[in-house]
């Protein structure tokens, strides 16, 4: 099965016009490609004596599903924008339409980050009055989210800063020595308030130009010094920050953006006094009711720290904000990586209470660029991977997959609802009831081809046949 796909073959046929009445749409896609977001039908009601079954109870409901999708970076916006116009719609009228793939939920960059055409922020000269955006916001990032907005209007964008303005940075907090460097430092509490200014700025810049933002981070992966950009936060820098400034000055400019803590690692990166950062946050009730919960990355740890955080604070939102694939974990070979990151990204992190899941680069190019230096992936792949020699040949990878088997049978203001446990050996799945009141339900398969008994409050449902180490999403009404 070749492997590349020619934008102008890429026409999937809108779910909708299968959702009459006793049908069952699927979606389909094995390690071998066989299978390649293959729509099917079933019918609904019909089952199967001596067969596994997964029940569905939809009287127990979990988080409200906010969406999934993937980062708009620089070099995403920058190759978007040298794709031919109609191949470009295409893509993006695929991959974000409601009644196609139905990516829902982006990432952008305040500022630079690791796949940034350059390094800079939006105040590079001492002083906030100095503000601005970028060609790189105007030019590529902007007309992109642009783009997709007027395919999805419900679009939601996190924004998240890689680091402060270098002026704002000092080496540490003991001598508050000043710290003229892109990578690590820490954010001088002298310009706490100048900071959370940058931050309404660039929300208020942002929708001036058309693009409203659902919510912010302080700071990507705060324990993180040697990322290319980078300013080291700890959590009681973040408490103090966000309770001091950036809660109060939202509020103040009645800007209705949420923020989340900590955006990073499972583990913690190993930290000992840095262990549940988000909870240690929330301690402080003045500072946690200007936190909408806490975003994880799965660089490292396991997605089991979203049960005990959840568990812990209950009344806390939670949100998966990054992943990536590249060389070194094999995300274009799909009988490695696909259903690990259905499993890991999609599957474990809903089922740990996460509202969406958001991975990185949308698009890079056949080369992982473009890419900055020192400190930056030259490793990573795309969520697709665009051909340069022309713009119009895609690679879809492993986190395609992911995110789109998650969309199409999960959409916004969706509830995951309860299932039994275990179907089976080597099954995973979740249910959703959506806004619409239809059914969906995701379920990876690592073994052999099967049938299952889906069943809905203990009637009959559907068979599902699942084909060997294969993923298949389902929707019904």
């Amino acid at each position: 099965m070749n492997k590349r796909l020619i934008l102008t073959g890429l026409c999937v046929t809108c779910m909708n016009a299968f959702l009459w009445a006793q049908q069952v749409v699927s979606y389909t896609t094995d390690v071998t490609r066989t299978w390649d977001m293959t729509l099917g039908q079933t019918t609904l009601g019909t089952s199967k004596s001596e067969v596994p079954e997964i029940q569905i109870n939809p009287s127990v409901r979990y988080q409200e599903i906010d969406g999934f999708g993937a980062a708009i970076t620089g070099s995403t916006a920058y190759n978007l924008s040298l794709m031919p116009a109609e191949a470009r719609h295409q893509f993006l009228q695929e991959t974000f339409a409601p009644d196609k793939f139905g990516f829902s939920y982006v990432r952008v960059s305040i500022g630079c980050s690791d796949f940034s055409l350059s390094e800079y922020t939006l105040c590079d000269e001492p002083g906030i009055e100095h503000f601005a955006l970028t060609v790189e916001e105007t030019k590529y990032v902007i007309p992109a989210l642009r783009e997709i907005l007027a395919i999805n209007p419900a679009l939601k964008i996190m924004g998240t800063p890689w680091t402060c303005p270098k002026w704002m940075k000092v080496k540490d907090l003991d001598t508050l020595e000043p710290f003229d460097s892109w990578t690590s430092g820490q954010l001088n509490p002298a310009y706490y308030d100048d900071y959370a200014q940058y931050f309404v700025l660039w929300i208020q810049a942002m929708q001036q130009a058309g693009v409203p933002i659902y919510c912010v981070t302080p700071q990507n992966e705060p324990l993180n010094r040697g990322n290319s950009a980078s300013l080291f936060m700890g959590w009681k820098e973040q408490q103090a920050f966000v309770k001091q400034a950036l809660g109060p000055a939202l509020r103040k400019a009645a800007l209705p953006v949420k923020i989340y803590a900590f955006d990073h690692n499972y583990n913690y990166d190993n930290m000992a006094d840095q262990q549940q950062y988000p909870l240690h946050i929330y301690e402080d009730a003045e500072a946690a009711r200007f936190f909408a919960g806490a975003a994880y990355h799965n660089y490292g740890g396991q997605p089991a720290e979203l049960l005990r955080i959840q568990r812990e604070a209950p009344d806390k939102e939670l949100v998966f904000s990054e992943a990536s694939i590249g060389t070194w974990n094999n995300g274009r070979d799909l009988e490695k990586s696909l259903l690990r990151d259905v499993e890991q990204l999609g599957l474990a992190t809903v089922n740990g209470w996460c509202r969406g899941s958001v991975v990185w680069n949308l698009m890079l190019d056949n080369d992982r660029g473009p890419h900055r230096g020192e400190g930056a992936c030259a490793t990573c792949y795309g969520v697709v991977d665009i051909d340069n020699t022309d713009y119009t040949i895609i690679t879809r990878n492993s986190h395609f997959y992911a995110m789109a088997h998650m969309s199409v049978a999960a959409k916004p203001g969706a509830y995951r609802i309860a299932t039994n446990e275990h179907a089976g050996e080597g099954l995973t799945y979740a249910a959703f009831i959506n806004p619409d009141g239809s059914y969906g339900l995701v379920v990876s398969n690592r073994g052999e081809a099967r049938q299952v008994n889906v069943k809905l409050n203990a009637d009959a449902a559907f068979v599902a046949d699942l084909p060997a180490k294969a993923v298949v999403s389902y929707s019904w009404k």
